[in-house]
C-alpha cells in the first residue's frame, strides 16, 4: 500500500524526508537526489564485491571472473525490464497521490507488481531454456561458459527477487522516502558482502556461491520493500 503525504508511516513510525507537495524545490532536490546518488555508489560496490571474491578463487579465479563478466549484459537486460515498469509506474502513482487519488495510486502499484511477476516468470523460463546459447552469443568461450552458466543458472531462478527489488523500490522513492529507498540498496549490499566469502570460500561453492549470495541479498531487499509498501496507511 502507498502512504499519502502525511509525515509518518503509521505502520513503522518512519518520518517522510520530503513532502513533495509543499517543500521548496531546492530542499526537495537535495533530499531526493543525495540518497539516490549514494544508492548508486552502493550499487557499484554491490557489483564489485562479487567479482573481487570470484577473482580470488583458487586455481580458477581468472577464468571464473571472465565467465561471470560475460553475464553482465544479461543481468543489465534483466534490470532493464524492472526499470521499464518502475520508471513508468512510480511517477504515475506519484501524480495520482498528488491529486489525492490514493486508490488509483494503489491500483497502479498493484498492476506494476503483477507485471513484474509476469516478467520474472517469463525471463526465468526463457533463460533456463536458452541461457547457454545467449551466453555464448555474448562472448563466452568453451572454457568460460562453465562458470558463466553456473552463475546465471542460479541468478535466473532468483529473477523474481531482482525484479521486485528493483521495480518496487521506485515506489518508495516516489513517495518522498528517499532514505528508505537508499536503505533498500544498502541492505542488499551489506548482505552480499557478508554472504560472499561464506558461500564462496567457507562452503566451497565457488561461482555458484557468489550467485546464491547475490540472490539471497536481493531477496532480503525484496522483503524489506514489501514490508514497507504493505505497511499501515494514514489517510
Amino acid at each position: 500500500m502507498l502512504n499519502n503525504s502525511t509525515s509518518k508511516n503509521a505502520g513503522s513510525g518512519i518520518s517522510k524526508e520530503a513532502d513533495l507537495g509543499h517543500d521548496k524545490i531546492g530542499k526537495l532536490l537535495f533530499n531526493l537526489a543525495f540518497p539516490a546518488i549514494l544508492a548508486q555508489i552502493i550499487n557499484v560496490l554491490y557489483n564489485m564485491v562479487d567479482r573481487m571474491y570470484i577473482g580470488h578463487i583458487e586455481h580458477i579465479g581468472p577464468d571464473a571472473l571472465t565467465g561471470v563478466g560475460v553475464t553482465m549484459p544479461v543481468i543489465m537486460c534483466i534490470s532493464a525490464f524492472a526499470a521499464l515498469v518502475s520508471m513508468g509506474g512510480a511517477p504515475r502513482a506519484s501524480i495520482m497521490m498528488g491529486k489525492g487519488r490514493n486508490d488509483q495510486a494503489e491500483k497502479i502499484l498493484g498492476n506494476c507488481t503483477s507485471m513484474l511477476l509476469i516478467i520474472s516468470i517469463t525471463l526465468t523460463t526463457l533463460f533456463l531454456l536458452f541461457g547457454r546459447s545467449v551466453l555464448l552469443m555474448f562472448g563466452a568461450s568453451e572454457k568460460t561458459i562453465v562458470y558463466a552458466w553456473a552463475y546465471m543458472e542460479i541468478y535466473a531462478c532468483g529473477t523474481i527477487f531482482v525484479q521486485l527489488a528493483l521495480g518496487l523500490n521506485a515506489f518508495i522513492n516516489a513517495q518522498g522516502y528517499a532514505k528508505i529507498g537508499m536503505m533498500t540498496v544498502a541492505i542488499g549490499a551489506v548482505c552480499n558482502i557478508i554472504l560472499d566469502p561464506i558461500f564462496i570460500f567457507a562452503l566451497n561453492m565457488g561461482v555458484r556461491g557468489a550467485a546464491w549470495a547475490t540472490i539471497i541479498s536481493q531477496a532480503v531487499s525484496c522483503i524489506w520493500i514489501l514490508k514497507f509498501l504493505t505497511g499501515k496507511k494514514v489517510f
